[in-house]
């Protein structure tokens, strides 16, 4: 049985079938608004401890797409943690009702445990470290522009969070250049960066503190907030740190003249990112977000055995 808790479990082979399924199912959409119910009755379970706008109803609307249906869990509906039962007995439970679990914990140790003891594949829609469903949705954007993942170059400006974190291994996995531009003391943890040097060798990695050194020769161009959910109170020292990693035209102007501009969202515009760079022809932002539809739905095909389209 198969699940996504990250891409570091995945081989790029595994990666590459996911993206062409996904292209499929979006390509019939869009030319005949063709729904197949590769699902049809398959039933999912979303848990979410952390607000969510685009994963929930990505999710639920993908799977509708696909003949299935979705039943909702918020932190309170849970109680695990001790607060009314252990994550084991959860699991057991949960998975016995429901053909897959789609989970956004605060914690990734959380999913690790749900995922051991479940009888069906379990979905990681974002932890404190990983977000591989972005990272699948963002690769399926890049490839719908059109080009030859061999001669991209995305480049991160801001946070080592759980976004970079899986768009650096989804990349280094496919042999696109990544770098990431972050201030001293917010950039990749050393035991991530040289675990994922050393697993793959030939990966074109780096990150440095000047971001215009990052995006030298980029492609593409992305960012994040600078205060992820839940590092509220850090808010005024990440705004200090950061000053200077926005990215603005004058930032986009050291990338390649066609670079195209990526955001998971949601934006704070005027922070890490201008109105000009946000609303300009070659932001992507829009297309990436729905791209996390036609991911899921890919990616739920294939971990439910489903995708032969």
């Amino acid at each position: 049985m198969k699940h996504l808790l990250t891409l570091l479990d995945y081989s790029a082979d595994d990666i590459r079938h996911i993206i062409e399924i996904s292209l499929q199912l979006k390509s019939d959409l869009k030319s005949s608004d063709t729904r197949e119910p590769l699902l049809n009755r398959r039933v999912a379970a979303m848990i979410f401890e952390k607000p969510s706008l685009r994963t929930r109803v990505s999710f639920e609307s993908g799977m509708q797409h696909l003949g299935g249906s979705f039943l909702y869990l918020s932190g309170n509906d849970v109680g695990w943690g001790g607060q009314r039962e252990v994550i084991k007995d959860f699991s057991r439970v949960l998975s016995s009702y429901v053909d897959l679990i789609v989970c956004r914990a605060k914690s990734h140790q959380s999913v690790v445990e749900l995922a051991e003891y479940s009888s069906c594949p379990v979905i990681n829609a974002l932890t404190d470290l990983y977000h591989p469903c972005q990272a699948l949705a963002d690769v399926l954007t890049v490839m719908d522009d059109g080009v030859d993942l061999s001669q991209q170059k995305i480049a991160f400006i801001g946070d080592a969070n759980n976004v970079s974190r899986s768009l650096a291994i989804i990349c280094a996995k496919l042999g696109i250049a990544f770098s990431i531009g972050a201030p001293s003391g917010y950039q990749f943890e050393p035991d991530f960066y040289a675990s994922l040097r050393a697993e793959m060798p030939a990966a074109e990695l780096s990150q440095t503190t000047d971001p215009k050194k990052a995006v030298a020769d980029a492609s593409f161009v992305y960012t994040d907030v600078w205060t992820s959910m839940g590092q509220e109170s850090e808010q005024a020292q990440r705004k200090a740190a950061f000053e200077g990693y926005q990215v603005n035209a004058d930032l986009m102007a050291a990338a390649r003249r066609d670079a195209k501009f990526l955001h998971c969202l949601p934006a704070i515009r005027g922070q890490e990112v201008t109105d000009e760079v946000m609303d300009s022809p070659h932001s992507l932002v829009i297309q990436q977000a729905e791209n996390r539809m036609h991911v899921q739905k890919g990616l739920m095909t294939w971990l439910l055995g489903k995708d032969d389209v």
